[in-house]
């Protein structure tokens, strides 16, 4: 009797033939395309990588609150939220008190000429850059819609098996670009050495807080 084990080419045949990698390669594009966009949690990694600050507790963060929230999708706690409009209006206006104040602080700080060498006059604790990541990640009520509404509801449409496939695509989408914008931010350090750089930054951050802070407030 053969008890030869199956290859690794086999193996991915099948997942294949059966859509479980249709619906992870889903998850992943439709994760990045979620993602990969200019908001107030990509801007505070970016400005931790650069300044090489607790790079990986904010990056875990990120990661691991996208997991749990795109596992909430897929188990279906988006339709609860769906019929609870007054939970997302209370995360909203929190969000707004939460960004303008970050905005605020950059704004203030890019008045200040630093470099690189000195990008945080007033260096982060990890405590401190741990409940920015939380607060920026799980304040934002476009994650909820997003993450939570959008990604449950496509993935539902993958079957019992494959939504929780496109899950793994959608988390594995979340951890790569994380990874990726703070751990690789360290490649734009010898542009960040120049003091105005590191202003212009601040500025660009600030401001991209505020316009976050702004369109929550309309919408």
């Amino acid at each position: 009797m053969n008890h030869q084990k199956p290859s690794l080419a086999f193996i991915l045949r099948q997942s294949y033939r059966g859509g479980v990698l249709d619906s992870a390669v889903a998850g992943l594009l439709t994760g990045l395309s979620l993602i990969v966009a200019i908001g107030a949690q990509n801007a505070f990694v970016l400005r931790q990588g650069l300044a090489r600050e607790h790079v990986g507790v904010v990056v875990a963060i990120c990661a691991v609150s996208d997991l749990v929230l795109i596992v909430a999708g897929v188990a279906g706690i988006g339709t609860i939220i769906r019929q609870a409009g007054w939970v997302i209006d209370v995360v909203r206006w929190l969000g707004v008190a939460f960004l303008t104040w970050y905005g605020v602080t950059s704004l203030i700080k890019a008045r200040r000429t630093s470099g690189l060498a000195a990008a945080a006059p007033e260096p982060m604790s990890r405590r401190s850059a741990a409940l920015r990541a939380v607060a920026l990640t799980w304040l934002n009520p476009h994650v909820y819609l997003d993450t939570v509404l959008l990604v449950g509801s496509i993935a539902n449409t993958h079957g019992a098996e494959g939504r929780w496939w496109f899950a793994v695509g959608a988390s594995l989408a979340s951890l790569l670009w994380f990874s990726g914008l703070g751990f690789g931010a360290r490649f734009f350090s010898p542009l960040l050495a120049r003091p105005r750089a590191w202003q212009v930054l601040d500025v660009l951050i600030g401001l991209t807080m505020l316009g976050i802070a702004v369109m929550l407030a309309l919408g």
